[in-house]
Formats: structure tokens, C-alpha cells, sequence
């Protein structure tokens, strides 16, 4: 079965960085697309980025576009979160999810907090 384990989240002081993994396991990794979603407290779940199955190609939410950049390794079956310049506003438990667009977590998550 599908499964999607997610790591590299903390706490980090406002403008630090964070690189955050997501160890896939369970269908061919290197035929999907991927995407991290997050859930700040007491909020629902917002789509963050989201790639294409070889790499080329992904996408960003406003609110990241240009701090966030979404990677993935198929030969390691890991898909990446750089995460630069965070903000407070970033703070939330992150998923990953198998195929593009997708907003439906599947994991566990890792909790990220940007906080002085």
C-alpha cells in the first residue's frame, strides 16, 4: 500500500530555512507527480506546490511563490521541500501527497514552527 512518511520539519526562527523530505514507498514513485499540502492551526488544508512525475515541471501557491521550491529524487523515492525565507505565517503541519494537485494528505505530516 501507498505510504508516505515525512520528515526535516521544527522550530526555526523567522527567515531561517527548512528543507523538508517525504520518503515514498508502495507504487512506482518515479510515474506520479507529487505535492505538499499544509494545515496551519486551527485552519484547513492549503495546497502548497506540487510537481510534475520527472521533475520538470511544478507549481506554487502564492503565498510561497518565490521562498519554497519543490524537488523530487526518483531514484531515492523522496520528494523535497526547500523552504527559505519562512515566515510565522508558514507554521503548520505539512503532508505530502501522491499526484499533482493533490490535497488529500496521506501521512503523518511534520510540524514546522516559525516563531521568535
Amino acid at each position: 500500500q501507498v505510504q508516505l512518511v515525512e520528515s526535516g520539519g521544527g522550530l526555526v526562527q523567522p527567515g531561517g530555512s527548512l528543507r523538508l523530505s517525504c520518503a515514498a514507498s508502495g507504487f512506482t514513485f518515479s510515474s506520479y507527480g507529487m505535492s505538499w499540502v499544509r494545515q496551519a492551526p486551527g485552519k484547513g488544508l492549503e495546497w502548497v506546490s506540487s510537481i510534475t512525475s520527472g521533475g520538470k515541471n511544478t507549481a506554487y501557491a502564492d503565498s510561497v511563490k518565490g521562498r519554497f521550491t519543490i524537488s523530487k529524487d526518483n531514484a531515492k523515492n523522496t520528494l523535497y521541500l526547500q523552504m527559505n525565507s519562512l515566515k510565522p505565517e508558514d507554521t503548520a503541519v505539512y503532508y505530502c501527497a501522491k499526484g499533482w494537485g493533490n490535497r488529500n494528505p496521506e501521512g503523518q505530516g511534520t510540524q514546522v514552527t516559525v516563531s521568535s
